[in-house]
């Protein structure tokens, strides 16, 4: 199975203060740079200016702000990778509501510095996995994740279905 394959470009500007041997940095802003590589997974149609209106409203809530001060890096220390992580967590999400699977994600502070997750990564790590269970190629692989994202994604809209206006389950 093939998958149409995309890029997605955002920026936006914060600052953030780092713990190094248990002292906190000095605050310093950067202009961060977001880069999203995703796959278009299901037959719905999806216009481009949705899946990009939701990852600007999810980037909102740190545009011109101290990083240190938004949920979760008020305990976690806002480096590079563990930013990088939050956000693959949400974006991952918000793709899949939309029938998107998120291949990548590359979280820059500079423009000579990134730090990218990969599914490639993921897929590898489960390929033993796989394997086992009869996946014979890469390929076979990535469409056994992508049959999994689909199962949840479709199990998360019944839930969701099955909810009244007052958030109670049925």
């Amino acid at each position: 199975m093939t998958y149409s394959q995309y890029r997605f470009k955002f920026y936006f500007n914060a600052s953030h203060a780092i713990y190094l041997m248990g002292q906190l940095g000095e605050s310093h802003p950067h202009t961060w740079e977001l880069i999203i590589h995703g796959a278009k997974i299901t037959d719905d149609f999806a216009p481009f200016n949705e899946i990009e209106k939701k990852i600007e409203d999810f980037l909102s809530q740190y545009q011109d702000v101290f990083i240190n001060t938004v949920q979760p890096f008020t305990t976690i220390n806002p480096t590079l990778e563990n930013i990088c992580t939050h956000f693959k967590t949400s974006i991952q999400e918000l793709l899949y509501l939309k029938g998107w699977l998120l291949l990548s994600i590359e979280l820059s502070e500079t423009p000579t510095r990134a730090y990218v997750i990969s599914m490639h990564d993921e897929a590898e790590s489960k390929k033993s996995y796989y394997e086992k269970a009869g996946a014979e190629t890469y390929q076979d692989v990535v469409d056994e994740l992508v049959f999994e994202k689909l199962d949840s994604l479709f199990e998360n809209r019944e839930i969701a279905a099955e909810k009244d206006t007052d958030g109670e389950q049925k």
